[in-house]
């Protein structure tokens, strides 16, 4: 474990020190200790950081509405922050030219999909839940698989060696326009009965 922790930490550095995409070359990477347990129950990977959020914080999912929501979905299967870990397709948070998050393009993606596969490596996670298409989509640079949202939210699949159960992002517009929050926590009760039959 203590190499384990070594090894996360000096990714964290590089991925905070990383300038390879020309519109994030400002920003640094939400990559640290406040991520979660290196030994995760689930291992949730969103969108990227928000603006009011994990990009203030520090913390994914925090400190904005899509962290309440999320906070939320996670009560209703009493699943505990200290027992996941949450990362990001993108580790940087992506802004509009008016500041306002925007949705990360293709090529930051793959730019930062080599952190995403890095951290899978070190972490090793049993169970893998993404949360949005995004996330979802940036698997697909890893190892290929053909699941969508439309499809298959919700429901147990194997990607990589693993359990996945694609989810809906809990983000207010996401909840407002597309997958209410009673949907998410119908989705969100299949992920408590993987952890439970676990």
């Amino acid at each position: 474990m203590k190499q384990s922790l070594e090894q996360f930490d000096a990714l964290c550095l590089e991925a905070q020190s990383c300038r390879i995409c020309p519109n994030l070359a400002d920003e640094t990477a939400v990559l640290s200790d406040l991520n979660g347990n290196l030994r995760p129950k689930v291992f949730f990977i969103g969108e990227a950081p928000g603006r009011a959020g994990a990009d203030r914080t520090r913390r994914p999912f925090y400190g904005d509405k899509s962290g309440d929501n999320f906070q939320k979905l996670l009560d209703s299967i009493a699943l505990d922050r200290s027992e996941i870990f949450i990362t990001s397709a993108v580790m940087c948070s992506p802004r509009s030219a008016t500041d306002a998050n925007r949705r990360p393009t293709r090529s930051e993606i793959k730019n930062c999909s080599s952190y995403l596969s890095r951290v899978l490596v070190l972490i090793e996670p049993q169970v893998i839940a993404t949360l949005g298409s995004v996330a979802l989509e940036a698997l697909k640079l890893i190892e290929y698989h053909e699941f969508t949202l439309r499809e298959q939210a919700g429901t147990l699949q194997h990607w990589h060696g693993r359990r996945l159960v694609p989810l809906y992002h809990p983000s207010p517009q996401v909840i407002a326009s597309q997958r209410g929050i009673d949907t998410q926590l119908m989705h969100f009760q299949s992920l408590g009965r993987l952890l439970r039959n676990k």
